[in-house]
């Protein structure tokens, strides 16, 4: 009989209740069985990573049919309907749903140099250079993969980031985390793997092995501050929503993902910024920490 891999309960730090909590998980029994049984991997490797299989899933997701998707979804994860820009019943598909935008009071900006760029459970780290293993010891994060740059990586060794989870319940729109003046965003291909920690406990690499995008943001007082989006099994696709060589204010959105939990990264040159105190401590027990898009993330040095 093929054995099943032990998952455990994915829990976090609530920045705003200061406990710990336990994830609800969207789709968590496949995610199990997709990287955790022996028959679910071999699907996983066959076609659940393949571009193709998301935009497929993408594709359902607009289907009208998929309207009465959205309520029991509102139910079943208790969210703030009070925060949509549209009312629900407006949304013609779970997709237009899911990418949802929010009133603007709904995400304040902080009075902070740096603000969180989405909704989500987040790890932040002072020196890229010196990350622990994090979802599970003895994996080391990989920046010159990442970037797949050798320059670009270089210049940022010894640098902080940032790395923000979205899960599918969250507020699915990314947002600038400085001021600034964005470049053009440059797309990095790759296959599509889950970034639930339930995967990235089996491979961290999947995090510089999926399809990214990557955006500098030139700042006047913290350099050149770079942000990625990662793609994801089920995200349909990244899209960008801002102008290129544009200068931005901080919080302003930059984009979304389409149906699919993803992740954002953040990258800072070393010695440019000070990370947010309760982020460091949490990341530093390989505990994620809940905070919401434009809270503070942390301030220039």
């Amino acid at each position: 009989m093929l054995a099943c891999v032990p998952v455990k309960d994915i829990q976090f730090y609530n920045r705003y209740s200061g406990e710990m909590e336990t994830e609800q998980v969207y789709g968590e029994a496949f995610l199990k069985w997709a990287y955790g049984n022996p028959l679910g991997k071999l699907a996983l490797h066959t076609f659940v990573k393949r571009p193709g299989f998301s935009r497929w899933y993408g594709k359902r997701m607009n289907q009208p049919s998929t309207r009465r998707k959205i309520d029991p979804f509102i139910n079943d994860y208790e969210l703030d309907t009070s925060e949509f820009a549209t009312p629900p019943e407006n949304f013609a598909t779970f997709n237009e749903f899911f990418y949802r935008k929010l009133k603007a009071s709904a995400r304040p900006i902080a009075s902070s140099d740096i603000v969180f760029p989405a909704d989500g459970r987040h790890l932040g780290f002072s020196n890229i250079d010196n990350i622990p293993g994090f979802f599970i010891k003895g994996q080391t994060f990989n920046i010159h993969q990442l970037l797949a740059n050798s320059d670009l990586s270089s210049r940022y060794q010894g640098g902080s980031l940032v790395l923000s989870r979205l899960c599918p319940v969250d507020y699915h729109r990314f947002h600038f985390p400085v001021a600034g003046t964005p470049d053009q965003t440059r797309l990095i291909n790759g296959p599509l793997f889950s970034v639930s920690p339930i995967a990235l406990a089996r491979n961290l690499a999947y995090l510089w092995q999926n399809k990214r995008t990557l955006t500098s943001i030139s700042t006047e007082t913290m350099g050149t501050v770079l942000m990625m989006e990662i793609g994801a099994t089920c995200v349909g696709s990244i899209e960008q929503t801002y102008s290129a060589h544009t200068p931005i204010h901080q919080g302003a959105e930059k984009g979304y993902f389409a149906f699919g939990g993803s992740s954002t990264i953040t990258v800072f040159e070393p010695g440019k910024v000070k990370l947010a105190d309760d982020l460091l401590d949490q990341s530093s027990r390989q505990i994620e920490t809940y905070a919401r898009m434009g809270d503070s993330m942390g301030h220039a040095s």
